[in-house]
């Protein structure tokens, strides 16, 4: 049985860490903490437990085994390094950090202290999308040639543990990076586990269209990313992610192949569904994609407990996650030089 605390009791924490950790047999969730104190006081008076008073607090208790950093963006590389050197075990929310400095010296103090470093990539655990690897590593549809992926709702203010204009996704100092680094970062992980190739280079445009502060000046983040990218092997593709979609979310990828087409999560009644050259049209009925509205269970914390516990390599590990980190960065570098960038 693992011993657990939980660092934010925000939406993320409250709408899946927390309930995933109470339902899991091996994980007993003994610890919270919140910069607003009622927030962590609420979490343990229903899932038991006990509210710290502060995040050094919490790390001091040497009963607990393991963490989920469920903070701000601009804390992740902070309570992860200070969780780690504290002995934890660390599950860290998407986007791992706000500098390719801090997610490798994450990294790096994961192996020095032989502790797990797992990041909160969900969607490659999805069920199409595991789906999806094992049709295309069978070749169903040829080698891929290009791709489109799209992350687009409505906005974070809908969504936030304070909802509105007011919330700590438009605050370029918490937040530091916009639709990108939210949603953005899903999908750039993703293609990369379907495709199993790396990103080569980068042409990206970011801009705030619509998004504003009460006051109604735009916000300082971008609600819309578009990215053009060239992988290692050739393949090109597009991706947009967006706070603009204002009507049913947009979760989708498509993958042109020489023998076919797939399409995930972009058909109303199918999970998957594959055209091929000759006409013939295989439909797959899958589990639906998580949304905003339609929380389930993820599967973060079970292959995290089962890193731990049973020493299993994982797919979400601190280590694979460099790879899209460096490819946010140099999206990010290329849409404020507005050139194409290479990804190291």
């Amino acid at each position: 049985m693992l011993k657990i605390g939980i660092i934010g009791c925000g939406k993320i924490a409250q709408v899946r860490h927390i309930p995933e950790y109470a339902a899991h047999d091996q994980a007993e969730i003994i610890a919270f903490y919140d910069k607003t104190p009622r927030r962590a006081e609420d979490m343990a008076e229903k899932y038991g437990g006990q509210a710290y008073p502060s995040l050094e607090a919490l790390l001091a208790d040497e009963t607990i085994d393991a963490v989920s950093v469920c903070v701000a963006n601009h804390m992740h590389a902070e309570v992860t390094i200070q969780a780690l050197r504290a002995g934890k075990h660390v599950l860290c929310e998407k986007p791992m950090a706000m500098t390719m400095d801090d997610c490798r010296t994450m990294v790096e103090l994961a192996a020095e202290t032989g502790k797990e470093l797992v990041i909160g990539h969900n969607q490659i655990l999805t069920p199409a999308h595991r789906r999806a690897k094992e049709l295309l590593d069978q070749g169903l549809i040829g080698d891929v040639l290009t791709f489109r992926t799209t992350f687009g709702h409505g906005g974070p203010e809908t969504w936030s543990i304070d909802p509105g204009p007011g919330t700590w996704f438009f605050n370029k100092e918490v937040a530091v990076l916009g639709a990108m680094a939210d949603l953005g970062v899903h999908k750039v992980y993703l293609l990369h586990y379907l495709t199993g190739q790396r990103f080569a280079e980068v042409m990206a445009d970011f801009a705030t269209l619509d998004k504003t502060y009460a006051s109604g000046q735009p916000i300082m983040v971008e609600d819309n990313a578009l990215c053009i990218f060239r992988m290692e092997n050739g393949i090109r593709g597009t991706l947009a992610a967006s706070w603009t979609y204002y009507g049913p979310e947009d979760n989708s990828t498509v993958l042109y192949g020489t023998k076919g087409i797939m399409r995930v999560y972009d058909d109303q009644d199918y999970s998957i569904v594959v055209t091929l050259r000759d006409g013939e049209t295989i439909y797959y009925d899958l589990e639906s994609i998580q949304t905003n509205e339609n929380q389930t269970k993820s599967g973060v914390i079970d292959a995290f407990m089962a890193t731990i516990l049973e020493g299993q390599e994982t797919e979400l590990s601190g280590e694979k996650a460099l790879h899209s980190m460096a490819t946010i960065f140099a999206a990010i570098e290329s849409a404020k030089q507005k050139r194409s960038v290479r990804i190291d």
